[in-house]
């Protein structure tokens, strides 16, 4: 029974995982609304509500357990915020000690990037580990406000990174882009509301590295683009073209995304692909991505609309499915890394 702690940045989860049986409870309180005051999340308030957050959750996870105690704790180390990274390593410490459990540091990025395979163990626990290696080498996307990687899990549970943004994030893009539009954070589901009346083909939008062969990622120019654009355009007409302007801006990114994952899966034989973190719960998206997976051949894993984003689920599973990527608690004592990397 592994219960894990997920604080990087303003979402406060807990979720206990048998191995045997799956998931017996996922808990999670977002801040969404606290922040979207702000446009964004403000560092000290996310450290200070996980404070308030996590007493809560914990008696949830209490009551689940029924008298049980866990026989591991899994704790988000990185990367993230540090203030509130630091929270969620104090209680994994706290409930360690209480339980005399051992407690592992799971890498936050990695634990997103088996997520879209926590389906494939609940069809048959039994016989996950090796069903998981027959899908590697598995190239993956996580893509979120604050990571775009591509990256391939190699047989053993070898990571590679093969292609990450340059600047900004595509959820990053997102988001500021309906800071600029006037729709308010968070801005991927805001766009993508708006973006289904729209039209995709109304606006052009560049594509950075779209036609060379370069495996990298950038967006900082779109979001500059609609800058340029929308300082053209009055109140009528911004109100007028705002679902053509949504749908367009969202096509781009998507666009960018598919079309760098065609490359990169032209250049070797991938057993399977994937696609995990916040902005994979885009519609566009994920049909964009499992036609591409189609096209190729290939098995297709997303992760669930509530494993996409930042959640103790996936944390649990990678302590689970990921074992040789933790880090024990041991010599020296676990710590926080707020920019610890995929690989």
């Amino acid at each position: 029974m592994i219960l894990a702690i997920e604080s990087s940045c303003d979402e406060s989860a807990l979720a206990l995982f048998d191995p045997a049986r799956g998931f017996r409870g996922e808990w999670v309180h977002t801040q969404i609304a606290l922040h979207s005051e702000y446009g964004g999340v403000v560092p000290d308030l996310a450290s200070r509500e996980h404070l308030s957050n996590f007493p809560i959750l914990l008696e949830k996870a209490m009551a689940a357990l029924d008298g049980e105690k866990a026989d591991q704790v899994a704790v988000t180390c990185g990367p993230g915020l540090a203030g509130c990274l630091a929270i969620g390593v104090a209680l994994g410490k706290s409930l360690a000690l209480a339980w005399k459990a051992p407690l592992v540091g799971v890498n936050h990025l990695r634990g997103h990037a088996f997520s879209p395979f926590i389906a494939l163990h609940e069809k048959n626990p039994d016989e996950f580990e090796d069903n998981l290696q027959k899908l590697l080498p598995h190239l993956g996307l996580i893509v979120s406000g604050g990571n775009t990687l591509l990256f391939v899990i190699h047989p053993g549970n070898k990571f590679e990174v093969i292609a990450r943004t340059v600047d900004d994030a595509a959820g990053e893009a997102l988001d500021k882009g309906a800071k600029l539009l006037g729709l308010g954070f968070p801005g991927g589901p805001a766009i993508e509301e708006k973006a289904g009346a729209g039209n995709p083909d109304a606006f052009q939008f560049p594509r950075a590295f779209y036609h060379t062969g370069e495996s990298k990622f950038s967006f900082s120019g779109l979001k500059t683009s609609l800058r340029y654009r929308l300082e053209k355009m009055d109140d009528a007409a911004l109100e007028s073209a705002l679902p053509d302007l949504c749908a367009s801006y969202q096509e781009a990114v998507v666009d960018a995304l598919v079309r760098k994952t065609s490359q990169i899966l032209k250049t070797g034989k991938f057993a399977s692909l994937g696609l995990s973190g916040g902005v994979a719960n885009n519609g566009r998206l994920r049909s964009a991505f499992s036609r591409l997976a189609d096209k190729a051949g290939l098995p297709f894993f997303a992760a669930r609309p509530g494993h996409t984003g930042d959640n103790a689920a996936m944390i649990a599973f990678a302590a689970f499915a990921d074992s040789c990527g933790t880090l024990p608690d041991s010599d020296p004592p676990l710590s926080f890394y707020p920019s610890l990397t995929l690989d």
